[in-house]
């Protein structure tokens, strides 16, 4: 049995809901399929989930919502005059985010969340009633009756494996079930969606809860490759790595796949299969336990902007009981989770994601740093890229960090900051944004154009 995810331009228009039909049925092991909201037809388009976004908003403001009430059911609308289904099916639409629309508003955050999830739940109404259409068995099921639980707020959202021994009994449910990402509900039965992204987390939960012999993603690309391909001419696509690499990759800026997707499938052992809607004939790339690492070294290399860095230096430091604990304190006291600490014998450094700031809380932890922490000097650049190295084969591999660098210096790019996790399985250097782009493509000529595997 195996369990298939469908992105947002895999379910986009009638044309392409006709391909994954058409893959879904061209395999009796194809027996739960998870579709996410309608995504870009084109370029310049806009997906549902951000007209979603600012249909909620206007709604909170009490502004007229009229317009951008009409422009999302006619999305579905035009969807499903392109599948050849009657009106009802759109109705029943309307009336589900006219319903979303007169809930309470109090809870801004959870108001936002209901009209998000519309984006997903009522994509899979209209993708089984097409199923239905042709003739094939099929059913949507929403993630509440079907046992999807995540945890109460204000945590960040996460399921909770309570809910595993309900969902498994979805492979057993005869025809196929088609089945909505991006949320769950919690125990008292409170709507809340995962990350942008998040329907990757509802495939691998699905998967992982049924037992799957198989997770296959489905996106707009034959496989992951080793580098950006809007960055880099013709990378060499990755035909199979493992969680680990994936996992480092997804973090490092890889968006064909959400990194907290693979902690499911991880725990339970179950292979992950990135494929193409509309080539899905290519092999894909192949998510694993493990793999032969002898001759691919390095997998891939990542590149992710917007981070901010830290600095804080003071004498004896490292005499200091408990100094990096009271750091850490004050970034949590002020909402700040962190990514690197590295760190010298008296100065430490700690980089975020920049999003986390304002110019008024940037102030206020440099200013506590001095206070709290009698720091003799602190300051915060922003900025930042991080450049990622990931191969599980790197930590048998002799002179890889002295080549990345010479790579690196061949640009007259400054290092800011270098960070090996303890896995060994990724290389990070922190650079200057202005930087990033001709590293990227330094780093890939180092590692694969100029390899006899590659070139």
């Amino acid at each position: 049995m195996k369990v298939s995810k469908f992105g947002g331009t895999s379910v986009a228009s009638a044309d392409q809901i006709k391909k994954v039909v058409e893959i879904v049925t061209s395999d009796s092991a194809r027996k739960i399929v998870v579709v996410s909201a309608p995504g870009k037809r084109f370029d310049e388009d806009v997906k549902v989930t951000d007209l979603l976004i600012q249909l909620s908003e206007n709604s909170l403001k009490g502004e007229d919502i009229q317009n951008e009430l009409e422009e999302v059911v006619n999305r579905y609308r035009q969807i499903a005059a392109g599948l050849g289904l009657d009106k009802e099916i759109v109705q029943v639409i309307e009336d589900d985010l006219t319903s979303r629309l007169a809930r309470d508003k109090g809870d801004a955050v959870l108001y936002m969340d209901y009209l998000k999830a519309s984006g997903e739940d009522n994509n899979a109404k209209l993708i089984a009633a097409y199923f239905q259409h042709i003739g094939i068995e099929a059913k949507y099921v929403c993630p509440k009756e079907a046992g999807l639980l995540v945890n109460e707020r204000p945590a960040r959202v996460q399921a909770l494996p309570k809910g595993n021994e309900l969902l498994s009994r979805l492979r057993d449910e005869p025809g196929i079930i088609v089945f909505p990402g991006f949320f769950g509900y919690t125990e008292d039965g409170t709507l809340r969606t995962f990350n942008r992204g998040g329907s990757d987390i509802t495939g691998a939960l699905l998967a992982a809860a049924t037992n799957a012999e198989l997770y296959e993603n489905f996106t707009d690309v034959d496989s992951v490759f080793a580098a950006n391909p809007r960055v880099v001419d013709n990378p060499v696509a990755i035909d199979k790595m493992t969680y680990r690499e994936m996992r480092e990759l997804a973090y490092a800026g890889f968006s064909v796949f959400h990194d907290e997707a693979l902690m499911p499938a991880f725990r339970h052992s179950i292979p992950v299969c990135i494929k193409n809607t509309n080539n899905p004939d290519a092999p894909g790339t192949m998510i694993v336990k493990e793999r032969d690492h002898s001759s691919h070294t390095v997998v891939g290399i990542a590149a992710d902007s917007g981070f901010s860095t830290l600095f804080v230096d003071k004498y004896l430091m490292n005499l200091e009981l408990g100094f990096g604990r009271r750091l850490m304190q004050i970034l949590e006291e002020e909402d700040i989770s962190f990514e690197h600490t590295p760190s010298g014998i008296d100065n430490m450094s700690v980089i975020f994601r920049s999003h986390q700031l304002t110019p008024e809380k940037e102030a206020r932890i440099i200013q506590r740093v001095k206070d709290e922490l009698d720091a003799d000097d602190v300051y915060l650049h922003n900025n930042y890229s991080m450049i990622v190295l990931v191969g599980e084969g790197m930590r048998h591999t002799t002179g890889l960090t002295a080549r990345a660098a010479s790579a690196i210096a061949r640009t007259g790019t400054s290092i800011q900051m270098i960070n090996q996790g303890s896995s060994e399985v990724s290389l990070t250097f922190g650079i200057l944004k202005e930087n990033e782009t001709a590293v990227l493509k330094e780093l890939y000529k180092e590692f694969f154009s100029n390899s006899p595997i590659y070139s």
